[in-house]
């Protein structure tokens, strides 16, 4: 079964060759296993979706959660799907800077952009847009 799984986690004091690294991590790491997806960082928070075989996305997601570099691990929502929105990445990146802050701002309920008050439509939407719309590091 083939599912999409999207959860939110606040980071531990990262910076931009620890995001590298887990970028080039995750994208080595989840070709091995046949998983896809993208990953979003804002405001100290990951947004991740992750595509691929439930039992596979359900162990990598439980790995995630022992990792150090993640506080407060959700899972905000757990989808069967017929296809991959990410087939084309083991993993894409995406930052929140003044170049799509507008796409950003345009899914937050508030001043900030926050993840763990979305709603799943929401967060499918985002993702949706996010994927044409924005350029990712991959």
């Amino acid at each position: 079964m083939l599912i999409r799984l999207i959860y939110a986690s606040r980071t531990k004091n990262l910076g931009p060759m620890d995001v590298k690294d887990i970028l080039q991590r995750s994208q080595r790491n989840n070709q091995k296993l046949g998983v896809t997806g993208a990953l979003c960082l804002s405001n100290g928070i990951f947004l991740q979706c992750l595509e691929g075989h439930r039992t596979v996305v359900n162990t990598l997601y439980h790995r995630i959660v022992l990792d150090s570099r993640h506080t407060d691990p959700a899972i905000l929502d757990f989808e069967e799907i017929v296809q991959r929105q990410f087939s084309v990445w083991s993993m894409g990146l995406v930052s929140s800077t003044a170049d799509n802050q507008t796409l950003f701002l345009k899914y937050a309920t508030g001043p900030q952009f926050d993840p763990y008050s979305l709603s799943a439509p929401a967060l499918r939407a985002f993702f949706t847009e996010l994927q044409g719309n924005t350029r990712w590091l991959t």
